[in-house]
């Protein structure tokens, strides 16, 4: 049995019970039978189920926010704004379901015709984290079915009731239980029974970079098709020529969001030393403004971190940069309450931090804002890049010629210029280096759910 509770109050809100090896493995084979009946329904008739799921979805949206917020901390308003998310996934791949396009290629001989045609992979098994528990599930779910896939889903721990419902609602919406089914339980025996089965026949996965990596190296026994969405250490630039206003609101957007629990959150703030005071000065009034508490909460604007363990990797990465020099211009205050299991972190300023901090080298996912400043513009980049990761990357200037030499010489999936939330279903998200394989969204999106078939027609008369 899994107990869901509320990170900012501890209460119980859920018993969920786990699956058996047994049952894990009979879903996996229901949905390995499903694919045949799945894959052979025209694009049309998917397309028309999937925009079922999302109306359906979309009428339980505050029922399902308040799910995600209780199981999960973070806002409700945000909350609200990740089941739009989550729809807006499955209504962009409504639409490409019925654009899986094949064509004809010339032969080389007039006695031969070439057709190429695209087909599903088969069974899809997910792993998706807590912070997201909605649109990492429509992410993947979306394109999957849309595809002709079947999709089976492990959602975490801390936050499986949110996955449950929306898979709920799935079969509401008329797409049959075995063609898209969930399973919950320990991470690590439920992943080892993905990569094993040879019904799976992909597995997309959104996590850290170790389990990623752990992932990959099980999936070679079968040779799976593998998506791996993993950690990032995302840098925000702020240029000498910035609008300093516009780059503090868009950094608080892109570092407190969720209290700094995501991939794409800025990191690594690195200000060009000529408004290192200006903008330092801003962002930590703006950051000390900020209401911490309960998501239910109307005022709140920081809710609580997620667990203990992720409560203590930010203090320790606090405590390290202050011992190593670091000026806190703000914050460095919680309130834990072991008992209960309640986690709170108020976002905290540093100034003066170095490269050689931890907090410079490791993502932090909590509110913690850590500022360096550079004189070139060579020094940003090399700031920014010196990370195994390559996820997501921010920059802010007013300057084309500084704008394009910064695109190009970042080494990030992602990156927005003077924008602090690039995401969104129409656009490809994935990362470089250790940051992932394969990309999320956009047209590139449904690419990994698809094999291609090469027919080549001899026209013996």
């Amino acid at each position: 049995m899994i107990n869901v509770t509320n990170p900012a109050t501890g209460a119980l809100i859920s018993q969920v019970l786990e699956h058996t090896e047994d049952e894990i493995k009979a879903k996996l084979e229901n949905g390995e039978k499903a694919f045949e009946t799945w894959s052979s329904i025209n694009a049309h008739a998917r397309s028309r189920l999937l925009r079922n799921w999302s109306a359906i979805i979309l009428k339980k949206k505050q029922e399902i926010a308040e799910v995600m917020t209780l199981e999960n901390g973070k806002l409700l308003k945000e909350s609200l704004g990740e089941v739009d998310y989550a729809v807006s996934y499955i209504d962009w791949y409504s639409e490409e379901a019925i654009r899986i396009y094949g064509r004809t290629v010339p032969a080389s001989a007039e006695s031969k015709r070439v057709i190429i045609s695209r087909n599903p992979v088969g069974l899809v098994a997910a792993i998706t984290p807590w912070n997201f528990p909605a649109a990492m599930m429509t992410r993947k779910a979306a394109p999957a079915l849309a595809a002709g896939c079947t999709f089976i889903i492990k959602p975490a721990e801390e936050t499986p009731l949110t996955t449950m419902k929306l898979i709920e609602l799935a079969h509401e919406a008329g797409i049959p239980e075995e063609v898209i089914q969930y399973v919950n339980g320990d991470g690590a025996k439920i992943g080892s029974l993905f990569t094993e089965s040879r019904s799976v026949r992909k597995l997309t996965f959104t996590g850290s970079t170790p389990v990623g990596k752990l992932l990959i190296k099980n999936s070679a026994q079968t040779v799976k098709n593998v998506t791996m969405e993993l950690g990032g250490h995302a840098p925000l630039i702020v240029a000498k020529d910035a609008d300093i206003d516009f780059a503090v609101k868009q950094t608080v957007l892109s570092k407190f969001r969720n209290a700094g629990q995501t991939c794409i959150c800025a990191n690594r703030v690195i200000v060009h030393e000529d408004i290192l005071d200006a903008f330092s000065e801003k962002i930590t009034e703006a950051a000390a403004g900020l209401q911490v508490g309960n998501g239910l909460v109307e005022d709140t604007d920081v809710g609580p971190i997620i667990n203990k363990k992720g409560f203590e990797k930010i203090k320790s990465q606090i405590n390290d940069a202050v011992e190593k020099g670091a000026e806190v211009l703000t914050g460095n205050a919680y309130s834990a309450n072991e008992e209960k299991g309640t986690y709170f972190v108020y976002p905290t300023v540093l100034k003066n931090t170095e490269r050689d901090m931890t907090i410079m080298q490791e993502e932090t996912f909590g509110p913690v804002l850590p500022i360096i400043s550079f004189k070139e513009l060579d020094e940003a980049v090399a700031l920014a890049n010196d990370t195994a990761y390559g996820l997501a990357a921010y920059f802010f200037t007013n300057d084309y010629r500084v704008g394009t030499y910064l695109h190009d010489h970042l080494d990030f999936g992602i990156i927005g210029w003077n924008d602090g939330a690039p995401s969104g279903a129409h656009v490809p998200f994935g990362g470089m280096k250790e940051s992932g394989l394969g990309r999320e969204g956009g047209a590139e999106g449904i690419e990994p759910y698809l094999e291609t078939k090469y027919l080549s027609i001899g026209n013996h008369m």
